[in-house]
This record gives C-alpha cells, sequence and structure tokens, in this order.
C-alpha cells in the first residue's frame, strides 16, 4: 500500500482529525471517503421518523444532524 504525505496549516488538521474522530474512523480512511466516494457502493439506508413516521435516508457517518431550527433556518430563504 502506498503511503500519501500532504502539508495542511495546523488549523485545517485539526478540523480533519476532529470530523474523522466524530465519524468514527480513522483520519486516512475519513480522507480517502471525502477523496473517493464514488467508491463507496454502499446504498443509503433507510429510516423511519420516530416524530412523523416519514421513511428518510439515514445520514452517513460524519453528517451533522439535522434539527428543526437548522430546516427551519434552510426554508427561510426558500422562496
Amino acid at each position: 500500500m502506498t503511503t500519501l504525505t500532504f502539508k495542511v496549516r495546523d488549523e485545517e488538521a485539526e478540523i480533519i482529525r476532529r470530523q474523522a474522530k466524530a465519524a468514527g474512523i480513522s483520519v486516512s480512511e475519513f480522507l480517502r471517503r471525502k477523496a473517493l466516494p464514488a467508491a463507496q457502493k454502499k446504498p443509503r439506508e433507510l429510516v423511519k421518523c420516530k416524530y412523523t413516521g416519514a421513511m428518510a435516508f439515514k445520514g452517513a457517518p460524519g453528517d451533522i444532524p439535522l434539527s428543526t431550527e437548522s430546516i427551519k433556518e434552510m426554508l427561510a430563504d426558500f422562496p
């Protein structure tokens, strides 16, 4: 297996490490998933909303969960 090395600012490294940790994966796996999203052939899982009963796609590891507030903010800009 080949090793890639690249430089990032300290702040960028911290962000990458924090996001990888939040996703529960290694930094290498996190960067692989970001750089090669097409290589992930796993279909998205459907889950039922406990509030509405509607079916929705389950978030991917590392996705920021939606909240009522964040959805209202997004819809505020919608015409």
